[in-house]
């Protein structure tokens, strides 16, 4: 699998803590902007799923921290589809300073019946362009 996007991110302020360094936390809600993009390059949108009783909460999440980003640094997001299997889908993201990585993660979403709470296997629309 090798379905990629790249997203690029300004850090403000608001991203930041009292040193002006990227609060750890906030660099899941990068890898989640870069998720979104990814699908919507492919021509999915995540609230037509909705519309389906569909959604993809987040069931395990690997980050590692190697450098840290600062305020008005100009971020790159890279977004890969890794595995897909039955249920889920696990996306790799890398953050990069120009060329240097500063954090690299997994993140594993579960395809869930939002009205019952269920897994339900990802929807063929999906594995098809992934």
């Amino acid at each position: 699998m090798n379905k990629s996007s790249e997203l690029t991110i300004r850090i403000y302020y608001e991203d930041t803590d009292c040193g002006n360094i990227v609060y750890y936390a906030n660099y899941l809600r990068y890898m989640e902007r870069g998720r979104t993009e990814l699908l919507r390059s492919l021509g999915m949108e995540l609230s037509a799923f909705h519309e389906k009783d569909i959604i993809f909460p987040v069931i395990e999440a690997n980050i590692k921290y190697k450098q840290s980003a600062r305020y008005n640094d100009l971020l790159k997001v890279i977004t890969t589809v890794k595995e897909i299997s039955g249920a889920s889908i696990t996306f790799q993201g890398d953050i990069y300073r120009d060329e240097t990585l500063l954090v690299s993660g997994e993140v594993k979403v579960a395809c869930v019946k939002y009205s019952t709470g269920m897994p339900k296997r990802v929807p063929a629309e999906i594995t098809a362009v992934l």
